[in-house]
């Protein structure tokens, strides 16, 4: 699949990000870093994020005989690239800190696929499998946390800051599926039928009570370097997640939702590189992993049919990505 316009700019902003590294990293002494937390207590940051190998996904199985679980499954890919802001106010103990990303990427890179079982003679032999580009419509994820340093309580040393943290995330994912194949398989071969069009609406929400520990290492002092800080972050949360399924292909209007809870575990890490008093550089990674089980519902009012059940409800995601961004302190 072709990168869209916004993947190449991506791309664009990797190299110069680079670039102005290399040109503007220059040693900075230990003791321009002292008190910085008092003196510039609020920093502000202009991020880019790019998702690889991520998807959302969900399945469900059959409530009725002869109960064969997954009776279909659906995953949307989230590969793609994101832009975003963060805002961050330092206090002698605590400090607070929100962000926003939107998607950049009009396409995902890669393509949803829909599986499924419905055979009742051969319950474990997938009998449809589809593929089909996913059109990513505005998707959002934003984020806001409370740390608090206890470091100096247990003794640690100066350059090894540790902090729990507490924090609250939303993220909403809106994908089209359009122009799709399907094969309908069968023990003696597969029928292709092509999928003109729209052929999925798409949105999965997450909402996300996270608490875990943050832990930042100023490099720079315990091994004579220029202004480097290695910050990293782990953590678990609450998970209350939603999705709506809208197939504009089939016959009424059929409409399914998932209505989940479950945990997710969180991990990330970052360097942070000085580049002038006042303007930091960023590089990083992060990894989530989404686990829910629920309930599903499907409407098709035409039809007369609204019926929910539970039966091998789950919807997951894994979410992994590299994040780059400009840090300005004041």
């Amino acid at each position: 699949m072709k990168l869209r316009t916004s993947n190449y700019w991506g791309a664009l902003m990797l190299l110069l990000f680079a670039g102005l590294c290399s040109i503007m990293a220059v040693p900075v002494s230990a003791a321009d870093t002292e008190g910085t937390g008092s003196l510039r207590p609020w920093q502000v940051s202009l991020q880019t994020k790019y998702f690889f190998q991520s998807h959302t996904s969900y399945e469900f199985g059959n409530p009725f005989s002869p109960r064969q679980g997954p009776l279909s499954r659906l995953e949307f890919p989230l590969n793609s690239w994101w832009a975003g802001a963060s805002l961050r106010r330092e206090f002698s103990r605590f400090s607070v800190g929100a962000e926003v990303f939107r998607n950049l990427s009009s396409e995902a890179m890669d393509v949803m696929t829909d599986s499924d079982w419905d055979d009742d003679d051969l319950p474990d032999l997938r009998t449809i499998y589809s593929e089909s580009p996913c059109r990513m419509e505005a998707s959002y994820i934003v984020r806001g946390d409370v740390d608090m340093k206890i470091s100096d309580w247990i003794g640690l040393p100066r350059w090894f800051d540790l902090r729990p943290v507490i924090g609250l995330t939303w993220q909403r994912f809106s994908m089209v599926t359009h122009d799709g194949v399907q094969y309908n398989l069968t023990p003696d071969g597969a029928e292709v039928t092509p999928l003109p069009g729209n052929g999925i609406r798409f949105e999965q929400t997450y909402w996300q009570l996270s608490a875990g520990l943050k832990a930042a290492f100023d490099l720079g002092q315990p091994f004579q370097l220029a202004r480097l800080r290695l910050l990293t972050q782990m953590d678990w949360a609450y998970i209350d997640a939603g999705n709506e399924d809208y197939h504009v292909l089939r016959a009424g209007r059929r409409l399914t939702y998932e209505k989940t809870t479950g945990h997710a575990w969180h991990a990330l890490a970052s360097l942070k590189i000085g580049l002038t008093q006042n303007l930091n550089a960023a590089i990083g990674a992060e990894y989530q992993f989404i686990a829910t089980t629920g309930s599903h519902r499907l409407v098709n009012e035409p039809f007369g049919m609204d019926f929910r059940f539970e039966k091998g409800v789950r919807v997951w995601s894994e979410q992994i990505s590299m994040t780059m961004g400009l840090e300005y302190s004041f």
